[in-house]
C-alpha cells in the first residue's frame, strides 16, 4: 500500500518510515522539495507545475552554459534544478556562484538550501547564517536554519529559530508548519497539533500543511478525524488507505516496543520546509 499524501507532503518525512521507528525520519523521504516558495531575493513563480519547471530548465540551462558567471541566470537555473530533483547539479551551480559572489545573500540563501538538500547540514547551517544578519534578519532564512537544526536533531534550538521568524511574520503558515513538526519531533503531539491547526487556519490551506495535521492527529490515535482531514485534499479511498496504513504501522511499532527499547526521538531527522520551490511528486 502506498502512502499517497502523507509521504509526499513537502513539509514532512515519510509517514511509513515514521511509524515503523516511532520518529519522524527523513530516511524514506522521496519528495523533490520542501515548502515556502522563493529564496532570499529570488521569488518563485506562483503555482509552478513540474512541466513549468522543466520548461525553465530548457530555457535557463542553455543561457547559463553560455554565461555561467551571470548570477541571475545561475540562481534561476539552480532553482529549476532543485525543483526537478537534480540536487547535486544544483549544488554544483550554486557552489560556483558562491565562490564568484561570496557575500551575495541571495546566492548564499540558495546555496545553503542546496547543501541541506544533499544532507550536508552543518555546512548548510553555516552558509545560511551568512545569508542574512542580526540587524536585517530574513524570516525565510530563519525558518530554513530551524529546518536544518531539526534535521540535525537539535529540536529545541530549531524551535527558537521558528519563533524568532514568527516575530517578523506572525502566523506565517509555512513557519508554523515547521514549528509544529518540530514539536512532534520533541514528543509534544498536542502542541504540534495546536500549531499545525494554526497553520491550517490560513486560507487557502496548503494541502501539505493539512497532510501534516492529519498525520499528527492520526499519531494520537484519532484515525477517523485524521481521515476526515485528509479527505479535504484526497479522494476518500486514498485518505482511508493512508490512515489504514498509519494504523498498521503504529500497531507494528507498539508490538516492537514490547521487545525493543524505543529510539529516542531526539535522534530523529525531519524534512521540513527548507524554502524549496517544486511541487510534490
Amino acid at each position: 500500500m502506498r502512502l499517497i499524501r502523507f509521504r509526499s507532503a513537502r513539509l514532512l518525512a515519510s509517514a511509513a518510515c515514521f511509524a515503523t521507528i516511532a520518529v519522524l525520519s527523513a530516511g524514506c523521504q522521496t519528495t523533490q522539495s520542501t515548502a515556502t516558495t522563493g529564496s532570499l531575493g529570488l521569488a518563485a513563480p506562483e503555482n509552478h507545475t513540474d512541466a513549468d519547471w522543466r520548461r525553465d530548465l530548457a530555457v535557463y540551462g542553455p543561457k547559463y552554459r553560455a554565461d555561467p558567471n551571470n548570477l541571475a541566470l545561475a540562481l534561476r537555473y539552480a532553482q529549476a534544478l532543485r525543483a526537478t530533483g537534480q540536487r547535486a547539479q544544483a549544488l554544483a551551480v550554486l557552489e560556483r556562484a558562491s565562490m564568484a559572489a561570496p557575500h551575495d545573500k541571495a546566492v548564499l540563501g540558495e546555496y545553503g538550501r542546496a547543501l541541506a538538500d544533499v544532507g550536508d547540514y552543518q555546512q548548510a547551517f553555516d552558509v545560511l547564517g551568512r545569508a542574512h544578519s542580526p540587524d536585517q534578519p530574513d524570516w525565510r532564512i530563519l525558518s530554513a536554519q530551524g529546518a536544518v537544526l531539526d534535521q540535525m536533531g537539535h529540536h529545541n534550538e530549531a524551535q527558537r529559530f521558528y519563533l524568532t521568524a514568527l516575530k517578523i511574520v506572525p502566523d506565517e503558515p509555512s513557519v508554523l508548519s515547521n514549528l509544529g513538526l518540530s514539536y512532534a519531533l520533541s514528543h509534544d503531539l498536542p502542541k504540534a497539533e495546536e500549531t499545525l491547526r494554526r497553520a491550517a487556519a490560513h486560507q487557502p490551506v496548503d494541502p501539505r500543511v493539512r497532510a501534516n495535521l492529519a498525520l499528527v492527529v492520526g499519531l494520537q490515535g484519532r484515525f477517523a478525524e485524521a481521515e476526515t482531514i485528509a479527505r479535504a485534499d484526497l479522494p476518500a479511498e486514498e485518505a482511508a488507505a493512508n490512515v489504514a496504513y498509519l494504523q498498521q504501522m503504529l500497531a507494528q511499532k507498539s508490538t516492537a516496543q514490547k521487545s525493543t527499547p524505543q529510539k529516542p526521538l531526539a535522534n530523529a531527522r525531519v524534512r521540513p520546509d527548507m524554502g524549496r520551490v517544486a511541487n510534490d511528486d
